[in-house]
């Protein structure tokens, strides 16, 4: 009756020294679930433009849709070259991506005007009720 009692309780330490790592996996399995669903995922222009300054400049919480206008007038959208005409379709795409996005126009301090109000018209024509212009803060 001893033996057997020794060789139970030889069984039964080799059990308690296992870890199980099942319930462990499991909740980091859970956590990169919630962090994929609940990230933003943030479309970038494209290009690095030199914007202007300004000092009421305010910081935006969040910008979905990144549109960059460089020095000698090109809009770039999702790292793309956009013609003029082929700025709204863009807009809509990214918008049926995200239908809470808001627009940043990073225009480039030596861009002109009219390429801005290009990409302002077709955002507000798309239905996007925010729209801002990137600055750097003075």
């Amino acid at each position: 009756m001893s033996v057997r009692r020794n060789v139970m309780q030889a069984g039964s330490e080799e059990e308690a020294e296992e870890i199980n790592l099942t319930p462990m996996l499991d909740v980091v399995f859970i956590m990169l679930i919630f962090f994929i669903v609940t990230a933003s995922f943030i479309k970038e222009a494209g290009i690095d433009v030199d914007r202007p300054t300004a000092k009421t400049a305010t910081k935006q919480q969040s910008a979905s849709i990144l549109i960059a206008i460089s020095s000698n007038n090109e809009i770039w959208i999702d790292r793309k070259r956009v013609k003029p005409q082929g700025v709204r379709p863009a807009i809509d795409k990214l918008l049926a991506e995200n239908p809470e996005g808001e627009v940043v126009i990073q225009a480039d301090r030596e861009s002109h005007a009219e390429p801005v109000l290009i990409v302002m018209e077709a955002a507000r024509a798309a239905g996007v009720n925010n729209i801002a212009v990137s600055a750097e803060q003075q």
